[in-house]
């Protein structure tokens, strides 16, 4: 007798394993859970039971198109959303991972070690599809996501996400209806949001798409910049003043606002192209070039110096206190760069 098999089911057969859908039809509502350190099982077990990885093995990866990075000091850890596949590819395929002061890994997929099936099934549901910026204030981490985008037809909507970083979970989220995406954010101690819209890249740009919005904790959402001297803006964060730092990939400005949007002061890192910003206690700015691949250090009233060179895609960089040290996402490169800071 012959017997006609589908080619998924076939090839779930032959690896021993359900398909996705097929698992999160059977399984129905689940609690949502994070990924553990490495070890097994992968997936949590019904009583709990884990064992970590040998301590003699080491383990460098689990980085895939990621864009930022954030440090979180209650556990000493690099987390580092990966925006996995694109929306058009498949949607809410992205997850985060936690990654040790040396590179190594942590934790592969701590939020998002569901597939993109089983997801829609926890308590909470999760949704996480191609995340860009990232900041870690009060206990939550916050990701510059999008929802649509899968076709011509599904219009873009930016979506800043939030996550509870103790336990993982989704703690909310702010739609932003007029944006189609946000490329970085910085998000102050009350829970302000500022976000960057890098607008029209091409060769006859727009400067009214070249944004910097404000978003304030109940969710009201204001252009606080637009256009000059904005110019395609990219990275964002505060100085120690309060003041909002902008830098831009058009060219090689470093641009200080004050909390009520007036333009204070205008500086140079040592490259055009800017992505990655980083300010220190002490007003130091480290900027990186995701079109050059440099690292600028610019101390307080001197000019910019390049400390690192020919970075690869040097993305929106995050500070890690631990170690004292720069971490740098290299995008398509699918890695994370380290520059000690001397």
């Amino acid at each position: 007798m012959t017997r006609v098999i589908s080619q998924v089911s076939a090839v779930a057969l032959v690896i021993g394993i359900v398909p996705a859908a097929s698992l999160a039809q059977q399984q129905g509502p689940q609690p949502f859970f994070v990924g553990s350190p490495l070890g097994l099982p992968v997936t949590p077990a019904a009583d709990r039971a884990f064992e970590p990885m040998s301590s003699n093995v080491k383990v460098y990866g689990a980085i895939y198109s990621a864009e930022s990075c954030s440090y979180d000091a209650e556990r000493g850890l690099i987390v580092v959303p990966n925006r996995g596949v694109p929306q058009s590819v498949q949607a809410n395929n992205a997850w985060v991972s936690l990654i040790n002061h040396d590179g190594s890994v942590h934790t592969a997929r701590w939020i998002g070690v569901q597939s993109p099936a089983e997801r829609a099934n926890l308590t909470p549901p999760l949704v996480l599809n191609e995340p860009f910026g990232s900041d870690i204030a009060n206990g939550m981490l916050y990701v510059a996501d999008r929802d649509g985008g899968t076709g011509p037809s599904d219009p873009s909507v930016a979506v800043i996400r939030r996550f509870d970083m103790r336990t993982g979970a989704p703690a909310g989220e702010v739609r932003v209806q007029a944006v189609d995406w946000i490329n970085d954010i910085e998000v102050a101690d009350d829970g302000t949001i500022y976000a960057t819209k890098s607008g029209d890249l091409g060769n006859t740009p727009d400067p009214a798409t070249w944004q910097v919005w404000k978003i304030a904790p109940n969710g009201t959402a204001s252009i606080f910049v637009q256009g000059a001297p904005l110019f395609q803006p990219n990275g964002v964060a505060f100085d120690p003043r309060g003041n909002i730092v902008v830098v831009n990939v058009g060219n090689a400005n470093v641009l200080t606002f004050s909390p009520a949007g007036r333009l204070l002061g205008t500086e140079q890192a040592a490259q055009a192209g800017s992505d990655g910003l980083v300010i220190m206690p002490d007003g130091t700015k480290y900027v990186s070039s995701v079109r050059q691949g440099g690292v600028s250090r610019i101390r307080p009233g001197r000019p910019a110096e390049l400390i690192a060179r020919n970075i690869p895609s040097a993305a929106s960089m995050c500070y890690d206190a631990g170690a004292n040290q720069l971490v740098i996402p290299m995008n398509p490169n699918n890695g994370l760069a380290f520059v000690r800071i001397e």
